[in-house]
Parts: structure tokens; C-alpha cells; sequence
């Protein structure tokens, strides 16, 4: 028994240790993408601005050298996202290759820097889950632990784009992984610990530049209202997505399927440049200092933004590029948010602060979308500053935005090729207890 012990906390040392190498590697990988993106993306967009015609054909461009580098460099495989990942954990014999680390980079930061309206957070994901794939292909005693090493690289990646270490390893558990093993936990731990460091001694700037307040009871029935429409946006997303990729895998014409697309995307960032990329910096631009005036041409910008968003990035990875509904669902959550409070502000006199709706309309808006409650809470209270004050009233918009999107459409993009694979959070926290007991 002792000889059985002995050995079993030998392999445990060696996946901490795995995890942490992991966890090193893809929070560099990360922390590179997220950076070289976002400088990229603002001299791009700041001098073809200037001469705003220049965004219909820019997203060719980049779908275009997309495409001939998954041709002729990364095998022609197309890259699918979160799916490959679920595909090499539910099959033993798959796996995530080791190309994959420099595919979903470069396609990820073309497909922005491009104009393409969707983030590298997807495509982040993937990346950093195939350096954990192939630790596990490298190492002896990993190939016991291959969910575990590619939690860590996910958790890592996920919680060095948005310095939030807890909503690294939340995400890996509630998207990636779907259970709660001592392993998985401990190996996604270890992954995250490089990120935690970064964020303690590098102080990055949060993603939005809002003030917050604190929590106004008054608000409830607005955020309830807020969640309702967060939920429902993102099912119209979920099914246009799935929608406009099934349509555009249909087209046999390469050319075609790549250029329909991406003209039609660079004529929406022509007509509006809010569209451009991720649209973090419209967020920022449109929202600076926190208050907008109410005006009806000023709503009606953030309406069809609403609206255009989940459309405009259905279609850019519907033409070949690379990436998924993280920062789509941020963003539109976000503007969501804010039109609420600004609207109830001018019709009912109320005095809600745009910060806290933004807030609470990225955890709802994200949850929704990605059906992972605790994730979005913790991602959106760090977006911006102060978010924390907030979070049980935003604890209560994420689940509740969940709930009502899981009754209305019980699969997201991840999913729905299979949706019995998904669970209720409750079940999920049930199920937690009722293992510890039963170890007890």
C-alpha cells in the first residue's frame, strides 16, 4: 500500500510540475498574442480610418492570407475552435497537434488586425490548449493526464488575457474540462500560477475605462430586464453563427466562400468603423468618461451595434477566420448595458451608473453565451475597475442569464453538437458536494 502510495504521489509531483511548465509557456503565448493584437489592431484602424474606404477590402486581405497559409502551411485543416478541443478529450486516440500552437496565433491576429469583428480569446484558447496537448504527448507519466495538462495551458491562457487567474482556471473547469477531479484542479492551479504572478507585478490597465458605483437596489428590475435581453442575444448569436457556417461550408468556390464573406464584413466597418475587430476600442471610445448624453441618433448607433455585432462576427468566421463569441458577447453585453441604464435614466428618471450595467451586462451577455456562470462573473467584475464591489448583484445577472438562455436554447456553439453534455450549474455544484461525501 505504501509502495502504491509512493508512486502515485511521484505522478502527482510530475503533473504539478508538467502544469507549471505548461502554465509558463502559455501565459507567454498569451500574454504575446493579446499584446502584439491589440498594438497592431490600433495603428491599423487609426490610419486606415483616415481614409475610411480602405476597410471594405481589408478584411479580404486578411481572410485571403488566411486561407493560403492553412493551405500550404498548416496542413489545409480549418480549425474548429473549442470543438477540437472537446474532440481530443473525449477521444483518447485524437489529439490537439503541436501546429496548431502557431495556426490559431497567426490566423487569430490576421483575422483582427484585419478588421475581421470577433477576438483572439477563441483563438487563444486553442492554442494554449495544444501546449498542453503536447506536454502530454512528450512526457511519460503525462500521458495519464491529458485533460488535466490541457486545463492548465487553457486556464493559463484565459486568465493572462484577462488578468483574472480565477476566471482562467473557472473557465477551464466549467467549458473545458465539465468535471471536477483533485487532478484537474490541482493541474489547473499550477497552470494559472505564472499568470498570477504576471498580473501581480505587471499591473495591466483594465479593459474598459468606466467608473463603477455601488450597488443602487432600485436597479433590480432593470437588470432583470437586462439579463432577459442578454440571454436572448445571445441565442440569436448562437443560431446565426451556426447558421452562417453551415451556409458558408456549403460553397464548394474557395474564393468565393472566403471573399462573399469578408466583403460584406468590411462593408458593415465601412458604414460602421465601431465594427472594426474586437471592438474594444469602440467600447472605450463611445463610453469615455463614463456618462453619454441621450439623444435618439446616439441610441439607435447602439442598437444597431447590438444587433450587428454577433451577425458581423458570424460572418467573419464564417468566411475562414479565426476566432469565437468572447469578445462579441463582451462587447455587445457591454453596449447592452449601458443603452438600459441610459434609457431608464432619461425616461424614468432613475440615476443608474453606466459602469455597473456595463458590468452586469458583459456577465449576462457572456454567461449566456458560453452557459458558464462563474467564468463571466469573474471575467466581467475585472474588466473594469471596481467591477468586485459589484459582484453579488452580477453573480445573480450571470446566473440568471444562463438559466433563461439554457430554457430557450439548451446548446451554445460549443455544444450544440451534442447538448445533453450540458449542465446546470446547480447540478454541477450538487454533484461537487455529493462526490466529497461519498469520499468521506
Amino acid at each position: 500500500m505504501s509502495y502504491r502510495i509512493s508512486v502515485k504521489r511521484q505522478h502527482y509531483g510530475r503533473l504539478l510540475l508538467m502544469s507549471l511548465l505548461v502554465g509558463i509557456f502559455a501565459s507567454a503565448l498569451a500574454f504575446g498574442l493579446k499584446h502584439l493584437t491589440e498594438h497592431v489592431e490600433t495603428y491599423v484602424f487609426s490610419n486606415f480610418s483616415r481614409s475610411s474606404a480602405w476597410f471594405i477590402i481589408l478584411p479580404s486581405v486578411g481572410m485571403t492570407a488566411i486561407y493560403f497559409l492553412r493551405k500550404y502551411f498548416f496542413k489545409g485543416k480549418a480549425n474548429k475552435g473549442v470543438k477540437e478541443i472537446y474532440r481530443t478529450i473525449e477521444d483518447r486516440r485524437d489529439e490537439l497537434p503541436a501546429y496548431k500552437i502557431p495556426s490559431h496565433f497567426i490566423n487569430g491576429f490576421l483575422t483582427v488586425i484585419f478588421g475581421g469583428s470577433t477576438g483572439v480569446e477563441v483563438s487563444t484558447v486553442v492554442a494554449t490548449a495544444a501546449v498542453g496537448s503536447a506536454a502530454y504527448n512528450k512526457n511519460a507519466v503525462a500521458k495519464s493526464y491529458k485533460t488535466e495538462l490541457i486545463c492548465a495551458g487553457v486556464a493559463a491562457g484565459v486568465a493572462t488575457l484577462f488578468n483574472s487567474p480565477l476566471g482562467g482556471l473557472l473557465f477551464a473547469i466549467e467549458v473545458i474540462s465539465r468535471r471536477t477531479d483533485k487532478s484537474v484542479l490541482l493541474a489547473t492551479l499550477c497552470g494559472i500560477l505564472p499568470s498570477a504572478i504576471l498580473t501581480l507585478f505587471l499591473h495591466e490597465e483594465p479593459l474598459f475605462h468606466v467608473s463603477t458605483s455601488p450597488w443602487n437596489p432600485d436597479a433590480t428590475f432593470a437588470v432583470i430586464v437586462l439579463c432577459a435581453m442578454c440571454a436572448f442575444i445571445s441565442i440569436y448569436f448562437t443560431r446565426v453563427l451556426i447558421y452562417v457556417k453551415k451556409k458558408f461550408a456549403a460553397i464548394d468556390n474557395n474564393f468565393l466562400r472566403v471573399n462573399i464573406g469578408a466583403l460584406i464584413v468590411g462593408v458593415s466597418i465601412y458604414v460602421f468603423p465601431q465594427l472594426f475587430g474586437d471592438s474594444y476600442h469602440a467600447v472605450n471610445s463611445l463610453f469615455a468618461g463614463g456618462t453619454i448624453q441621450y439623444s435618439l441618433k446616439i441610441i439607435l448607433l447602439l442598437v444597431s451595434l447590438i444587433a450587428l455585432k454577433p451577425l458581423v462576427a458570424s460572418l467573419t468566421l464564417g468566411a475562414g477566420g479565426d476566432g469565437g463569441v468572447f469578445a462579441p458577447s463582451i462587447v455587445v453585453g457591454a453596449i447592452l448595458g449601458v443603452v438600459t441604464a441610459t434609457t431608464s435614466n432619461h425616461y424614468f428618471g432613475t440615476h443608474f451608473s453606466l459602469g455597473n450595467f456595463m458590468v452586469f451586462g458583459i456577465a449576462a451577455a457572456l454567461s449566456a453565451a458560453i452557459h458558464a456562470p462563474l467564468t463571466a462573473l469573474m471575467l466581467a467584475c475585472g474588466i473594469v475597475p471596481g467591477g468586485f464591489a459589484l459582484i453579488v448583484p452580477t453573480f445573480l445577472a450571470s446566473f440568471a442569464a444562463r438559466y433563461i438562455a439554457h430554457y430557450f436554447c439548451e446548446y451554445t456553439v460549443y455544444s450544440y453538437e451534442n447538448p445533453s453534455s450540458e449542465k446546470y450549474p446547480h447540478r454541477w455544484v450538487r454533484q461537487i458536494y455529493r462526490d466529497r461525501v461519498n469520499r468521506d
